[in-house]
């Protein structure tokens, strides 16, 4: 599906567990601009702040009063621990993706790792593996095609 205007994404990245997240960042890079997209990046600390980011951007409606976006991809990973902590965090974070997705119309890729240990991690994270930066990438632009065939894009709203 050819998007007309390209789009203009936001990656937002967890900079916890950086090894992951720049592998994730790396495949989801070459899916925007294989898709003819720009894009633009904001860290924050861990995949708990990502939905607030991915607000705050949402209501501002671009960086420095730079183009607003189109769509989000969330990069993070989020590890099991010996606690419930994991489960609160990753249980919270796709609620309000969904939320948003849902609520607002807002193209988001989840490229948010949930794994049991590091080395599952890796594999997902790996471009040349699973991939899974990339596939958060395509989400996101899939979404944003859907909108176009409904209408709806280029919805400069808020994304």
């Amino acid at each position: 599906m050819v998007l007309d205007p390209a789009p203009h994404i936001l990656l937002v990245v967890a900079s916890y567990y950086q090894d992951i997240t720049e592998q994730l960042v790396a495949g989801a890079t070459a899916e925007v601009e294989r898709a003819g997209a720009t894009w633009e990046r904001i860290d924050v600390a861990g995949a708990f702040e990502i939905p607030a980011a991915i607000s705050i951007a949402r209501q501002a409606g671009g960086i420095g009063g730079r183009r607003p976006f189109d769509g989000y991809v969330a990069i993070g990973c989020v590890i099991r621990g010996e606690t419930t902590h994991y489960d609160h965090i990753c249980n919270e974070i796709a609620r309000a993706f969904q939320d948003m997705a849902v609520i607002h119309r807002t193209a988001i890729g989840f490229g948010v790792l949930t794994c049991e240990n590091g080395e599952q991690a890796r594999v997902r994270a790996d471009v040349a593996r699973k991939n899974k930066g990339g596939e958060a990438a395509r989400a996101c632009l899939s979404v944003i095609g859907v909108k176009q065939a409904f209408g709806l894009y280029p919805d400069h709203a808020g994304g």
